[in-house]
């Protein structure tokens, strides 16, 4: 049996391929313009819409819609007027370490941008979720997270001022807060983690620099020290075109 586009079974791009075999006409662009990234290299600028059109010999629409697949995949970047093959996502450890230690382990350069550190009384659902006491005051600490200067995401962290409370005088916003924590004496003991597929509100799109359509991987963790005590409470929102997840399962 012959496979559209040179492709075997079990070949990423026979995913989307109907039992019928007849695939729409930009995914079969699609698959095209994804082996020339392959000869083009991380950093490489693609023709423009019209010379693949041409090259393909299909309408500029069908083009567009096959790049904007592959720049939500994170296939693809856009730069300035030019469209760009992006480089491998960053694969970050499901654990108990920091956002700093797992970019690192990449080569790459952790930073961070803080955007609000505040205080408030408890409210009842975040008192629900952790075990803090309702009306009790917290920290919330909001940053923007980097990688090589590049806005990758957005973090939300709470935490009793109790535990921390010289947080807004001692913390540097640029560092790696469980880095603080140890510092200050406090041991991660475990903690719960939630994943799901979101679309940024217009204000986390504005402050990640992304479109509000692109999709996004939001984690929800609640912390608890050694001895089982409440410790944060983080929302960390990722750009699902530049970041990936790993865990190691063991029977």
């Amino acid at each position: 049996m012959d496979y559209p586009n040179d492709q075997a079974p079990g070949a990423p791009v026979r995913s989307g391929i109907p039992e019928h075999g007849r695939i729409p006409k930009y995914y079969a662009v699609k698959a095209r313009i994804a082996a020339l990234l392959e000869e083009l290299g991380e950093g490489g600028v693609i023709p423009p819409e019209r010379d693949l059109a041409e090259r393909y010999d299909v309408a500029r629409e069908t083009v567009r819609q096959a790049v904007r697949d592959l720049v939500l995949e994170g296939r693809l970047r856009r730069r300035g007027r030019g469209t760009v093959v992006a480089g491998p996502k960053l694969a970050q450890p499901l654990s108990l370490a920091s956002y700093t230690e797992g970019v690192r382990r990449q080569g790459r350069t952790p930073g961070r941008t803080l955007v609000t550190l505040d205080r408030f009384p408890c409210p009842d659902p975040l008192a629900a979720e952790t075990g803090l006491s309702r009306g009790e005051p917290v920290w919330h600490l909001e940053r923007v997270l980097l990688a090589d200067d590049e806005r990758v995401g957005l973090e939300s962290t709470y935490v009793a001022v109790a535990r921390v409370p010289r947080l807004d005088a001692d913390f540097d916003p640029d560092s790696s807060f469980y880095g603080y924590l140890a510092a200050q004496g406090i041991s991660f003991g475990d903690a719960d983690e939630r994943i799901e597929t979101v679309l940024a509100t217009p204000r986390e799109a504005l402050l990640i620099g992304t479109p509000p359509a692109l999709p996004m991987l939001l984690i929800h963790r609640i912390s608890r020290d050694t001895g089982g005590r409440p410790l944060e409470r983080v929302r960390s929102l990722y750009r699902g075109d530049r970041f990936s997840f790993t865990t190691h399962l063991q029977g």
